[in-house]
């Protein structure tokens, strides 16, 4: 059963969040082309025992927008994030995180520490902190090659096909996203209209690997056993750049884990709360 969401001021902006449960209070971010229904898989097992919250990010989801898109950004996320998790009286939080998400935890919790007392990020999109030669040529390579088919279906205005691909690509994998139950494909779907936001022109998010090793915080940084390269560079470099974080593996998993594998992903973060001493059973 669907939990009603709730609608909070951020910034001047009506954002969408769902909650559920009592106790220590988790944050989920989700990533690009979706909204806060993407992570259902794990709501019922984390309010079971702790305080479930995930919003959808400004232009996410089904509401309204409040303009043209013109503050659709990084940034924007990120401190619509902090203002959120400080307006619900909840900081520091637990903050979970996949693809885009993931990104967006990991700078909260380089500008906001104080809203953060751990991060669980799962195959985060940035890589602003890959500096090895190789591998950063093999991040553009891979990124390329991930988006290419994607864009030119944006440039087409054919926004559905582009999720899709999006999809697809990220996972190296066709025929995925028709295989998604239909409850799946629409929140994805509900999202196209992001698709022109998310190849246009705002200002991409940078992490160093100076801003990394000042996180002080409990970290995991978690990726695919067949993730692409990308993922996987990213997800391993920036585990060797936080003095805190613990690298995890999930056996056979892929970009979409979340809600391809859910019971394996939510395995690995249960036993990242458990590490934490946070009741889950």
């Amino acid at each position: 059963m669907m939990t009603s969401a709730n609608v909070e001021q951020v910034n001047g902006v009506g954002i969408e969040y769902v909650e559920q449960g009592d106790g220590l209070p988790l944050v989920f971010v989700h990533g690009y082309i979706s909204d806060h229904r993407v992570w259902d898989y794990q709501r019922h097992i984390i309010a079971a025992h702790n305080r479930f919250i995930a919003p959808s990010q400004r232009y996410f989801g089904t509401r309204p927008w409040p303009d043209s898109g013109k503050g659709f950004s990084p940034s924007t996320h990120v401190e619509d994030l902090a203002v959120l998790i400080r307006k619900l009286d909840v900081a520091p939080a637990h903050i979970v995180g996949w693809s885009y998400g993931a990104a967006l935890a990991l700078a909260l919790a380089v500008r906001h520490p104080d809203c953060v007392s751990s991060v669980f990020a799962y195959e985060p999109g940035v890589t602003t902190f890959v500096e090895d030669p190789l591998d950063a040529r093999i991040v553009t390579e891979d990124r390329n090659d991930m988006v290419s088919a994607a864009l030119a279906l944006k440039n087409r205005g054919d926004t559905a096909s582009a999720i899709c691909a999006v999809f697809d690509h990220a996972n190296g994998s066709t025929g995925l996203f028709d295989a998604l139950p239909d409850a799946l494909r629409s929140i994805f779907l509900d999202n196209a209209r992001t698709v022109p936001l998310m190849f246009g022109e705002a200002e991409p998010l940078s992490i160093s690997r100076a801003d990394l090793a000042r996180i002080n915080v409990p970290v995991v940084m978690a990726r695919g056993q067949l993730s692409r390269p990308l993922y996987r560079i990213a997800t391993d470099t920036a585990h060797g750049c936080i003095p805190t974080s613990r690298l995890v593996v999930i056996p056979d998993a892929m970009h979409a884990a979340p809600i391809l594998m859910p019971t394996r992903f939510n395995q690995v973060l249960l036993d990242h709360l458990s590490a934490l001493g946070i009741a889950w059973n």
